[in-house]
């Protein structure tokens, strides 16, 4: 299966990545991406950008060496209330949003599985949240039937993250296994992204390939496989506009 989208990367604005934006978008085009994602993130990440950054992102061509770029940013969960770290001001502004849970950001950690399945429930009642980013961090248990459940009802994306499979979070792998198998029965979209941090590893999805082989994942709902499928998806929700 061929994947064109990559919506899941930092450059060194998000503060512990290598690679420039410029960098990103050459290399995507060598690996073959049509659509990249530049997902920052959020400004209480350690290290990270400023909220003046995502609030000037239109400064960033819609389309580089062949690559349609969308502006986004990896936002993060900051409490059970699924509040994330971007005004909506400026989240009216980007292209996507990833909302994630990160352990520098998200305050009641360490948490239970009551406390982090509410929160990202919550998170998911913003309709300008398209993506759950790597739901299957095993430091924080959820209630994966209940996510699932509810990102069918709100049209939530939901990401395997290649990252996270190669060593970044330990122990994500049988999580990751039961969170495509939950998203095939319950006809739930996902997305495959890298979450890389230098350019090299954009497009580069061979462990989240094999999560949904093993999970048998219906290829209707892989966003990952036509670019028309990701720009309609997000056209449909008001963006891109």
């Amino acid at each position: 299966m061929k994947y064109v989208i990559d919506l899941h990367t930092h450059s060194i604005v998000s503060g512990h990545a290598y690679t420039t934006l410029l960098e990103n978008v050459k290399q995507a085009s060598i690996n073959g991406i049509k659509v990249l994602g530049t997902t920052e993130h959020g400004p209480c990440m350690p290290g990270g950008p400023h909220i003046f950054y995502f609030s000037n992102m239109r400064n960033i061509p819609r389309e580089l060496y062949g690559v349609k770029i969308l502006r986004g940013c990896e936002a993060n969960i900051m409490d059970v209330d699924g509040n994330i770290d971007i005004p909506e001001r400026i989240q009216e502004r980007l292209d996507l949003i990833i909302a994630s849970l990160h352990d520098v950001c998200f305050k009641p950690f360490p948490s239970t599985k009551e406390v982090n399945t509410m929160a990202v429930l919550n998170a998911m009642n913003n309709r300008s949240i398209d993506i759950l980013g790597h739901l299957g961090n095993p430091i924080f248990p959820v209630d994966i039937e209940a996510i699932v459940k509810k990102a069918k009802v709100t049209n939530t994306l939901i990401e395997i993250n290649n990252g996270s499979l190669n060593g970044s979070r330990e122990g994500s792998l049988e999580n990751c296994i039961k969170i495509a198998k939950a998203c095939n029965e319950n006809g739930v979209k996902v997305i495959l992204g890298t979450d890389s941090h230098i350019s090299f590893n954009i497009g580069k999805f061979d462990k989240a390939e094999q999560i949904i082989k093993a999970a048998n994942v219906k290829e209707e709902l892989i966003m990952n496989t036509d670019e028309n499928k990701i720009m309609e998806y997000l056209k449909s929700k008001g963006k891109l506009g």
